[in-house]
């Protein structure tokens, strides 16, 4: 299976008609100015690839490990946030009565949490993002070879995601790598032309040696 974007481009227009369908397309000839670089038939289909996250067993068992990773900050969070409201509090109450002292060493341990608190959101985060981008990435790896036999099994050219019109699937016959690749080599090849070079006086403007005097 290879994804290329010359396909993308191809078909972009006759992809936005078979978006509608709920699985494929009828075979379509080649959009016009795309001879000699697609099939004169393709066949496409569109797949709701959110839906694969959200409703398969696969999916439910990855967004529910997501979760746990959110539940489990928000938890830590919540009780830091309460420390936090507990400080403003002690400081809005008391702030008046303590001594300067006291009152400067509660205001440093009140910025030195907000600021450790700060750090706990963006370090909470950075984790979501990773625990949910491992388990994107596993799903993806155990449904492409799904979604590839699919569209081998029930002759499809292309299969594009139906909400992001991102390639999911490509028929071998519709690469055109191999061939822009050799073409783009082949044209790097051949010399630069050569600059012209300034015009070299013609021979008639040549002065003619003189002829030699018999002696």
């Amino acid at each position: 299976m290879k994804r290329i974007v010359l396909s993308l481009a191809a078909v972009g227009a006759a992809v936005v008609a078979s978006a509608q369908a709920p699985t494929s397309a009828p075979a379509q000839s080649a959009p016009a100015g795309t001879a000699g670089t697609l099939p004169a038939n393709i066949k496409l289909a569109v797949i709701n690839v959110d839906r694969l996250v959200t409703d398969s067993a696969l999916g439910k068992e990855a967004f529910a490990r997501v979760k746990k990773v959110a539940d489990q900050k928000k938890e830590e969070g919540d009780k830091l946030t309460k420390e936090l409201r507990e400080m403003e509090q002690k400081l809005a109450d008391q702030g008046a009565s303590l001594a300067d002292d006291k009152k400067e060493l509660l205001q440093k341990q009140y910025q030195e949490r907000a600021i450790a608190f700060k750090r706990f959101q963006d370090d909470a985060q950075r984790a979501l993002d990773e625990a949910q981008k491992k388990e994107l990435e596993e799903l993806q790896k155990r449904v492409m070879p799904v979604i590839s036999q699919v569209g081998k099994e029930r002759g499809f050219t292309l299969i594009f995601n139906k909400f992001q019109s991102g390639l999911v699937y490509a028929d071998d016959a519709v690469d055109v790598t191999d061939e822009v690749l050799k073409r783009f080599n082949t044209t790097i090849a051949m010399p630069a032309p050569a600059a012209n070079p300034a015009a070299a006086p013609s021979a008639a403007a040549q002065p003619k040696p003189t002829p030699k005097k018999p002696s």
